[in-house]
């Protein structure tokens, strides 16, 4: 589920300078690499043509942003045992020229802002992050190139002042629990609830197996729980995940007790080529979903990309508008029936 967040890059900014100001003062060739502060400068630029047939609008075509990121990776090893390091990326929305997400709009201009500590214990981190649940749960069936990529799933993806801790692996064991204020959903008041994850997972061989709870509280107290698999085999690579909703809604809507999210992905790479498809059924969002695709890695860094992509019911995957119809203001929703949509576009990361 795509959601639209607000976020202030003041607290994360305060944490990110104290972290370097308590480093031992570097020269420029340290902060390349040679004992100090390392940082690691990155992009991907992602964009794409789409013609789109949104239920009870005009049909459209025009250019979209498929999420391009800028940022910044920056590490300090404090000991042998021990690194700290921090992150800052921002969203860049290509179709508008603007410093923001293409979905959420102005309302999101971080998309990733944290800083954390990774040793033998694991890794803790502070800030704006993809969130445990999401990386176990969703992401193995959410590997498409478009901007219409990841929208078959209940769970939030990114959220600001969480707490997160990834353990490490236990012979092929390992879990993550996460803590984000204010993360979840609206109480009787109308204030967000605080929002907790956990999740298990096993890897043995090609295969990854987890287990995961996503508690958003709430008015209704909705809870999010969830299964993934993934595996690999040969050109083959495969996933799928099961969502079930534990709530006291019974509304007719996104969030009713009983609903659920049922994905199953497949790829199949050869060469250059990338061919791969999708099906789910979501529950008071999105219902049957078919999403088709093929990637052509064209050259180090370059992959260029062709997809079509189908909802029974909107998502806002498929806009009522044309991304520069709608600006700073983000995705608008079509009225509730079927759209389609299909893209090509390119992705150029370095």
């Amino acid at each position: 589920m795509k959601n639209n967040i607000s976020w202030s890059l003041t607290p994360l900014a305060g944490a990110v300078a104290t972290a370097l100001l308590l480093a031992p003062a570097v020269s420029p060739a340290e902060q390349e690499g040679a004992g100090g502060v390392e940082f690691d400068f990155y992009g991907s630029l992602r964009l794409q043509y789409e013609t789109a047939d949104p239920d009870g609008e005009d049909s459209y075509d025009g250019f979209r942003d498929a999420y391009s990121r800028i940022g910044f990776n920056a590490n300090y090893e404090i000991n042998e045992s021990l690194n700290a390091f921090a992150q800052l990326e921002i969203p860049l929305d290509l179709a508008n020229g603007r410093v923001q997400d293409p979905f959420s709009g102005e309302d999101e201009d971080v998309r990733i802002g944290k800083v954390g500590l990774d040793g033998a214990f694991g890794t803790v981190a502070y800030g704006r992050d993809w969130l445990p649940y999401y990386n176990a749960i969703a992401f193995p069936v959410d590997m498409f190139y478009s901007y219409q990529s990841g929208f078959a799933t209940y769970t939030t993806f990114r959220e600001s002042n969480s707490l997160m801790y990834y353990s490490p692996d236990f012979n092929g064991f390992s879990f993550a629990a996460s803590y984000s204020a204010n993360g979840g959903y609206d109480d009787a008041s109308g204030s967000p609830d605080d929002r907790y994850q956990v999740t298990g997972s096993y890897a043995f061989g090609d295969t990854t197996l987890s287990v995961g709870v996503d508690d958003a509280n709430g008015e209704q107290n909705t809870r999010i729980w969830g299964v993934s698999a993934m595996h690999s085999m040969g050109p083959w690579s495969m996933g799928a995940k099961v969502e079930y909703i534990e709530s006291d809604q019974d509304a007719g809507a996104f969030g009713d007790d009983g609903d659920v999210a049922a994905n199953i992905y497949a790829a199949y790479a050869v060469g250059q080529h990338i061919f791969h498809g999708t099906y789910a059924n979501v529950d008071n969002y999105g219902g049957d979903v078919f999403h088709l695709g093929y990637a052509f890695n064209w050259m180090d860094g370059l992959s260029l990309f062709a997809e079509y992509y189908y909802e029974e019911e909107a998502t806002g995957a498929v806009p009522a508008s044309r991304a520069r119809d709608t600006g700073r203001a983000g995705a608008d929703f079509p009225e509730d029936g079927s759209n389609n949509v299909f893209m090509v576009g390119m992705h150029y990361s370095f």
